[in-house]
């Protein structure tokens, strides 16, 4: 039984994987003339920061004026690709009934990702996310945090909403991010595979289930009794 739940939402909330690696395909060809491929993705894109990225890019640890220059561009292309199909830009199979849920039996929730400022608020608006957030709890990239798979931004989280780690679950996509997960200790790990095959997953030992959509998650995992309504 648990009493908290923290999302990534990259790829989690919002199923946007594939814009964001287009995009990183076109950066990485502008930076070293070829464009990342899928393995690379996987282990050195998805749940980064963009420091992280870009010095993986380059080879090299990038200065912050280049990190901000680089890392605003390439998410305003990111953001206008959301905006051009906006059939698409939705929260997630099932996010918003198992969000109501959450809400409904105020269950201790927020959202720990990798994304900037910028990229945070345009979620904000876009998916009206202070219906079911406190906005003030979500963790992001600050500039200062490390980036997964350091732990840092889970355990904020857990902090954020007041319990330990291991009284939280995770929902993650990202290979980094359910390391980042495991490393700060909660107490149990699941995996969405918005894009990746659940193959990949199979192998994590720290995964205790895999999902495709947020139907799936067991409602009586949480511990309703002992929560102030």
């Amino acid at each position: 039984m648990y009493k908290g739940i923290i999302f990534d939402f990259n790829g989690t909330l919002f199923f946007d994987s594939k814009k964001h690696l287009e995009t990183w395909r076109e950066f990485s060809k502008k930076l070293r003339a070829y464009p990342f491929t899928d393995d690379e993705m996987r282990q050195y894109m998805f749940g980064r920061t963009n420091e992280d990225i870009i010095a993986y890019l380059i080879g090299k640890k990038p200065s912050p004026e280049l990190v901000k220059e680089l890392g605003q561009e390439k998410e305003a292309v990111y953001r206008d690709l959301c905006r051009k199909d906006s059939k698409n830009t939705k929260l997630a199979p099932g996010a918003i009934e198992f969000l109501e849920f959450l809400k409904d039996n105020n269950i201790p929730r927020t959202i720990a990702t990798m994304s900037d400022k910028k990229n945070v608020d345009f979620f904000i608006e876009t998916f009206n996310l202070e219906k079911w957030f406190d906005i003030d709890k979500i963790v992001y990239d600050d500039g200062i945090i490390n980036g997964k798979p350091a732990p840092d931004i889970y355990l904020k989280a857990a902090k954020n909403i007041n319990l330990a780690p291991k009284d939280c679950i995770v929902i993650e996509d990202a290979v980094s991010g359910i390391q980042a997960a495991n490393s700060a200790g909660i107490g149990k790990i699941i995996a969405i595979a918005s894009m990746e095959s659940i193959e990949i997953y199979k192998n994590i030992s720290s995964v205790s289930q895999i999902i495709h959509n947020f139907d799936e998650i067991d409602r009586n995992l949480f511990c309703l009794n002992s929560l102030t309504k």
